[in-house]
């Protein structure tokens, strides 16, 4: 008998593969036990991605450090956490633009912006969100490493530390925005503000967590990173006015 995943030769009486510890699979694939698997793998209280998704909330730095010092089997690699995050925020814009995005309150700036010009920043913000979301990781990176590298963590450790945290925050958020989308679209664009701080304070918890806690450095992160963030929404402001989504015109306040 040889492994299916790394064609090792196995004995018969073996349940696992010496080599590279794939689960030896005996039996064909039925419903049963591909619900079976399924189960096992996201929602068993021993699997990876549960145990990842509940320690982010009560151990970040154990999550973070353990994977940075090279544990990699007890917690689910940022780039695959990250992956689900990704593949849920692309749910949510389905929602969004099929159930929601017209009944969105476009209104929430007042008179200081027009609403088409809201309409057409919402809808060229929501074609390159997943971009917008890779974004904030270098920004986190950036203002971890400027205020807080007590730890000589170089750029690489603290993106790390941006993936995993911006991927639980979109995760742990994922079921209230779905739920707004579908129960409250019209109150979209102003809870969006909270959700902003809610992904602040989340972030500032996790360095807080790593590093030590520190009032001092902690506002100064909160004050990096939103530094960070404004230019991120001016550069994506810029990027529509070159790319004729938007005139100069449209930013014009009404009057």
């Amino acid at each position: 008998m040889e492994c299916k995943n790394c064609e090792k030769s196995l004995r018969t009486d073996y349940s696992f593969c010496s080599n590279c510890g794939a689960k030896v699979i005996r039996n064909r694939l039925t419903f049963k036990n591909l619900w079976y698997d399924v189960t096992e793998r996201y929602f068993n209280l021993d699997n990876t991605f549960l145990k990842t998704f509940l320690h982010l909330f009560t151990k970040p730095e154990i999550v973070i450090d353990g994977y940075i010092k090279g544990i990699r089997k007890k917690y689910l690699n940022p780039v695959s956490y990250l992956g689900i995050a990704l593949t849920l925020s692309g749910l949510l814009l389905f929602v969004l633009r099929k159930f929601a995005l017209e009944k969105i309150d476009l209104d929430t700036f007042g008179q200081s912006m027009k609403t088409e010009t809201t309409r057409k920043i919402l809808n060229a913000s929501l074609d390159i969100s997943s971009f917008t979301f890779l974004l904030y990781i270098p920004l986190i990176a950036i203002a971890g490493w400027l205020i807080f590298n007590k730890k000589s963590h170089n750029l690489s450790e603290y993106s790390v530390t941006g993936i995993y945290s911006l991927a639980h925050y979109s995760i742990m958020t994922f079921p209230f925005s779905l739920a707004l989308c579908l129960l409250a679209p019209e109150n979209y664009l102003s809870l969006s503000f909270i959700f902003i701080a809610i992904m602040a304070a989340y972030i500032t918890y996790v360095v807080n967590r790593i590093h030590g806690k520190n009032i001092g450095l902690s506002l100064a992160f909160i004050l990096a990173f939103g530094v960070g963030f404004m230019m991120v929404s001016i550069f994506l402001n810029i990027m529509f006015l070159l790319t004729g989504i938007i005139s100069i015109q449209d930013l014009v306040p009404q009057r």
